[in-house]
């Protein structure tokens, strides 16, 4: 417990975007998250008053920041799980707790508690060979797209296989390296799509709207909310498939499922939902919340894991829009100065810059747009990207 406040200290592992965003979310409910950074540039350690730092894969430093931590949470999922269990062990209160978390951790561990469970995935095999390649693909058809089980994100750890000749290279390569790995069947995808729901220890559930991501080059680059022209049906499934799986899994906090709509002749409106992965904090996919939700999903994230009561997840617009700004080419107009021509030109929009080294494709900010027609929200959210981005409302040239 603070002295100072007379509220609960909260740390979060990780100095990133997400710490930092819900550093800001902390404040309103009059703290100061504490954060566990690797050095004084990440995100949250340029914001947040209490900072430590040290490596999210050593014990001690651990040790140390839980010490006068509530609680403790994670911007990420790269915490070993043993790791977890041991400070659980010694008395600390982690959430998510290991046997939760190690769900979003190994995409393994993931498709095998999810069939158990009836949940919907993808056919899928681990792979220790290629052999295991070739039988998978030769019994479900080629293409298909290899994982790995832990560490991938943003299009990084997903290999797509064409067919036979391409397996036993890549596959040698990568077990080589020491990569776990499973195989899963190419799905006929028609978008993808997002929902997160927040759980506290007591059970209380919050569900959000489901949301499409837009994804370029395996990054997601653009936030729908609400999901546009997603069946109410198939809109009321994916959440009930959250707070279930929520339920099952144990989780506290936030949890973000990420699922495929894939055309299905057979079901009623054509389409059905797969599980493609999960996280359990908050996730890119409900940045837009911030703006276009009555609690965001940082606030939401605190309040479940301090086992307050869960906040409205209503939106505050019919529309919303958050695009991911990605760093371009070095050089040019300097940040400060496409800040005043886009908030000349877009005075509405609400600008996230997460304090990063801007490097080509990384993901270095967001802006959100409200309003009541998606073509012309989408449309103002991307010329106040491309402000950030480029120094220019023009298109960028192919």
């Amino acid at each position: 417990m603070d002295s100072r406040t007379g509220l609960p200290v909260v740390g979060m592992v990780g100095g990133g975007q997400l710490a930092r965003m819900t550093h800001q979310a902390a404040i309103s409910l009059g703290q100061s998250l504490r954060v566990l950074a690797l050095t004084p540039e990440d995100g949250a350690a340029l914001v947040a008053a209490d900072v430590q730092y040290g490596d999210h894969t050593d014990l001690a430093a651990l040790r140390t920041f839980a010490k006068g931590c509530d609680v403790i949470t994670f911007d990420h999922e790269h915490v070993p799980t043993e790791h977890i269990r041991a400070l659980t062990g010694e008395g600390a209160k982690l959430f998510p707790p290991a046997d939760a978390l190690v769900h979003a951790q190994d995409k393994q561990v993931m498709r095998k508690r999810l069939g158990a469970l009836g949940g919907p995935n993808p056919r899928w095999r681990p792979v220790a060979s290629p052999a295991d390649l070739v039988g998978f693909g030769d019994e479900v058809g080629w293409p298909v797209v290899l994982k790995a089980a832990r560490g991938g994100y943003d299009g990084r750890g997903v290999w797509p296989v064409a067919g036979a000749a391409q397996a036993d290279e890549l596959i040698r390569t990568l077990l080589a390296g020491g990569t776990k790995l499973l195989v899963e069947e190419r799905v006929p995808l028609r978008r993808e799509l997002a929902v997160q729901v927040a759980r506290s220890p007591f059970g209380q559930v919050a569900v959000y709207p489901v949301v499409e991501t837009v994804q370029r080059d395996g990054i997601c680059v653009e936030v729908l909310a609400p999901a546009p022209g997603l069946a109410e049906e198939l809109a009321v499934a994916a959440q009930q498939l959250a707070i279930d799986l929520a339920t099952a899994l144990g989780v506290v906090g936030l949890l973000a499922v990420e699922l495929f709509e894939v055309a299905d002749p057979a079901a009623p409106d054509g389409s059905r939902l797969v599980v493609n992965e999960l996280a359990m904090r908050p996730h890119n996919s409900g940045h837009w919340t911030i703006e276009g939700a009555r609690t965001s999903q940082f606030e939401q994230h605190l309040r479940a894991v301090l086992d307050y009561p869960m906040g409205d997840t209503s939106l505050t617009a019919p529309v919303v829009v958050m695009a991911n700004v990605l760093g371009g080419e070095s050089g040019g107009m300097p940040v400060d100065e496409r800040l005043h021509h886009l908030f000349a030109a877009e005075p509405a929009a609400r600008v996230h810059l997460y304090g990063k080294q801007v490097r080509p494709g990384r993901k270095i900010g967001h802006v959100t747009v409200l309003g009541d027609d998606l073509d012309e929200v989408r449309t103002r959210a991307a010329r106040a990207v491309r402000w950030l981005r480029d120094g220019t409302a023009e298109e960028r040239a192919a």
